[in-house]
């Protein structure tokens, strides 16, 4: 099968086309002739070194994919009503950046109508995330608040359509007019320009001086201090990843005094049981969303996978470069 292989940590430039032996699907299994392949930051991070891939997992990146049934566990395929040739987007744990993927059963969920595999590949790891984080365990519900920190990331545009779909209000950050545009088109009730704004002030002004229910935080490190003020009374911070440093310090006593939860959660070394469960609730309730037009998928870029260009020896490389520099809205997917 053709895949990029990270050569050696490093820049992007490090991301190379290879071949590796076909995969088989094993028990509970089924492999995915790919079409395309997301990009997330997780990615970025394995890629510079700074991502251990978990114990079991490819070391081909990638984490999400979208394409055609092709073999499987027969029984398995049943139980979830797939078949062979059927279109399927997956959750995977490593191995996304190939034109052959194993993906767990449980983690596939078949491309909703009207959708193209390169916007179904877009969807399965910001979907499971926010559904994880921000209705699991942020415990959102329809008449409250959530913040994003990060309105036009992949998960910031996946954030804001759920939040709004579920019937919370939303109020997006970002890093500049234009981004803030974008999060208002996509659905946000308001958008917060961080660097223009102290976003702690804007988020009491905008909820009357109460806060917000829950924040759906990206940064972590001197963030989390600030977020602990923007919350209300039994207010939620959900962290999912620390862009801003691992190390926070925050006032112990308004945590107490509030009632207040600082929560986390990395999505892929959990067991593919938690995930099936996470498949479930997107398929029952997510999918006709998307489905309806309700939420749609936030493309920026497509890249040919393997194809060089711009000094770069594949579209992988080139997808990684755009993604460092955060210009992007949405989602970045290579084709295969």
């Amino acid at each position: 099968m053709n895949v990029i292989e990270i050569q050696s940590y490093g820049a992007p430039a490090v991301l190379v086309p290879g071949s590796r032996p076909d995969p088989v699907a094993g028990a509970g299994e089924l492999l995915i002739r790919v079409s395309a392949s997301g990009i997330n930051r997780p990615d970025v991070l394995q890629r510079t070194g700074n991502y251990p891939v978990p114990p079991g997992a490819s070391d081909i990146p990638g984490l999400e994919v979208a394409g055609v049934v092709v073999s499987g566990d027969a029984a398995a395929m049943a139980a979830a009503g797939l078949s062979v040739g059927d279109r399927v987007c997956a959750l995977v744990s490593g191995g996304g950046y190939a034109d052959l993927c194993v993906a767990p059963v449980a983690q596939c969920l078949p491309v909703p109508k009207g959708l193209t595999d390169t916007e179904a590949a877009s969807l399965p790891e910001t979907f499971f995330t926010v559904w994880s984080n921000v209705f699991d365990r942020g415990r959102l519900q329809a008449g409250e608040t959530l913040l994003i920190q990060g309105g036009t990331s992949g998960i910031g545009v996946t954030a804001i359509q759920m939040a709004k779909a579920a019937g919370a209000k939303v109020i997006a950050t970002a890093g500049s007019d234009e981004k803030c545009q974008a999060c208002l088109a996509l659905g946000a009730d308001h958008a917060i320009n961080y660097k223009t704004t102290d976003f702690v002030a804007e988020a009491k002004r905008l909820t009357d001086g109460v806060g917000v229910n829950v924040i759906l935080d990206m940064v972590a490190g001197d963030y989390v201090a600030r977020e602990v003020e923007a919350l209300a009374e039994d207010g939620r911070l959900v962290i999912i990843a620390v862009q801003g440093g691992i190390k926070s310090e925050f006032n112990a006593g308004m945590v107490l005094r509030r009632r207040l939860t600082i929560t986390g959660s990395t999505l892929r070394p959990r067991p593919v049981a938690f995930k099936a469960a996470i498949a479930q609730s997107l398929r029952q309730t997510v999918w006709p969303w998307i489905e309806s037009g309700r939420i749609k998928p936030v493309i920026h870029s497509v890249f040919a996978s393997v194809e060089a260009a711009g000094g770069l020896p594949s579209g992988a490389a080139q997808a990684h470069a755009l993604m460092e520099t955060n210009q992007h809205v949405g989602k970045i997917v290579v084709t295969w």
